[in-house]
């Protein structure tokens, strides 16, 4: 005589929250609101340039970056955006690109410095309105530095030099260092292991003019809001002259 299996009891399911943590050991990140008027972009790991990078290092591609800055400069109910960055650097001329979109945005933006805002991240971290940089963050300061092939003619040296200029007229145009101070962090001396560059910490970034406050979360949101603020106000009237 055939016995009947006992239906599995509704308790004995796992829930689909536990069931993904059984499965997958994580459950879904956490998105901001879909009625926010702000939008976070994060900065972290290595900014990938035009070589992929292997699978297990964390990146932030360009070409997934550009769109989101287009998108986020024609999208009406986005009036701010908040910058969040946690990198060590990576591809120059990608770098210098989102920087350049982060600061010709004509919407309010706010970038706040998280754990390293080392190298090339340094110009993205003041290309925003307003930087904030966490007390414990840190951000490396040295000369740009090629992998790879390297042909050894003075032209190498001449093209290396041009890109160096580059990176650091944005960073004294968009912040308030002045040429002089950022070349002197660049080129020290026994500040870096086996390197030039310096190890500029928390309070010492806004010292020397680089970050604009020392600050968190909160008071990076604080300083997006008052700015969407402002800006509603300088705005003129909508409407159709008669």
């Amino acid at each position: 005589m055939d016995v009947d299996q006992p239906n599995e009891s509704p308790v004995d399911k796992p829930s689909g929250i536990i069931e993904k943590i059984q499965q997958l050991g994580q459950t879904n990140v956490p998105q901001l609101a879909q009625d926010t008027n702000i939008h976070c972009l994060t900065i972290i790991g290595q900014i990938e340039g035009h070589m992929q990078l292997p699978p297990q290092n964390k990146t932030t591609k360009y070409e997934h970056i550009i769109p989101q800055l287009v998108a986020i400069e024609q999208n009406p109910k986005i009036e701010g955006l908040l910058v969040v960055l946690n990198t060590v650097g990576g591809d120059v001329e990608a770098g210098l690109a989102i920087s350049e979109m982060i600061s010709t945005l004509s919407k309010p933006s706010v970038s706040i410095v998280l754990g390293g805002g080392h190298s090339i991240g340094v110009p993205i971290a003041v290309s925003c309105a307003y930087s904030f940089i966490a007390e414990t963050a840190t951000m490396t300061i040295h000369p740009i530095r090629l992998t790879g092939l390297v042909i050894g003619v003075p032209q190498s040296f001449e093209y290396m030099d041009k890109m160096q200029e580059r990176v650091v007229k944005f960073v004294t145009r968009n912040s308030d260092v002045t040429e002089e101070t950022f070349k002197d962090l660049m080129f020290a001396k026994g500040n870096l292991t086996r390197d030039i560059g310096t190890n500029v910490i928390g309070a010492d970034a806004v010292k020397y003019g680089l970050i604009d406050e020392v600050g968190g979360l909160g008071k990076a949101l604080s300083k997006l809001n008052e700015l969407i603020a402002l800006r509603g106000s300088q705005r003129p009237e909508e409407g159709m002259i008669q």
